[in-house]
């Protein structure tokens, strides 16, 4: 999927709940599941892949120092927008989610939600992420295995994890409020401390 292809989804990605975080209910449910993941504020977080910079808007609010990346511009300029409008401070730039171009060890956090399923070679992108990782930084993948046939399992995203860290675990994110409704795929976040 090339950044033209997302550049013609964003005008209307906000519209899924899980994306626009929109709904307040979706959002402080997105919040509760994502901080509970990371280190105390203010450490440093590459969102990757980060869309109209929802999460992003989200973790920034809560004091986290913010890094998105997105292949497509327009989605890059809606995140910087909502970033303005949300007053928090924020840095978007149009990149390569599976190549980014900041240095080995420059973050607390690196942030990946719906990208790693999409991308030509899973695990050489989790190697590239984990090195940006500050010893001692966290991996959090949200992914999904959906009822279209499209993504990865947990196991198969677990085990890519594995090639690089010493710890993966797997958090099932089956309740709706994630979503904005009932869901009948498999939906997850793996994390790795080590």
């Amino acid at each position: 999927m090339t950044g033209t292809y997302w550049d013609e989804q964003a005008d209307t990605f906000d519209d899924e709940p899980d994306h626009g975080l929109l709904d307040p209910a979706v959002r402080a449910a997105w919040g509760d599941a994502l901080l509970p993941l990371l280190p105390a504020a203010p450490a440093r977080v590459a969102d990757l892949g980060s869309g109209t910079g929802s999460l992003s808007v989200l973790l920034a609010e809560a004091g986290y120092e913010v890094a998105g990346l997105d292949l497509a511009p327009r989605m890059v300029e809606a995140a910087r927008a909502k970033a303005a409008a949300a007053g928090v401070d924020a840095r978007f730039e149009v990149g390569d989610a599976a190549a980014p171009p900041w240095a080995a060890g420059e973050f607390d956090v690196v942030l990946v939600r719906h990208v790693l399923w999409a991308l030509p070679d899973p695990d050489a992108a989790v190697g590239r992420w984990v090195r940006l990782l500050r010893p001692g930084g966290r991996l959090v993948l949200v992914e999904g295995r959906w009822s279209t046939g499209g993504g990865l399992t947990a196991e198969r995203v677990r085990h890519a994890v594995l090639r690089h860290r010493r710890e993966a675990d797997v958090t099932v994110l089956d309740d709706p409020a994630l979503w904005g409704r009932a869901i009948q795929d498999e939906r997850y976040v793996v994390t790795s401390r080590r």
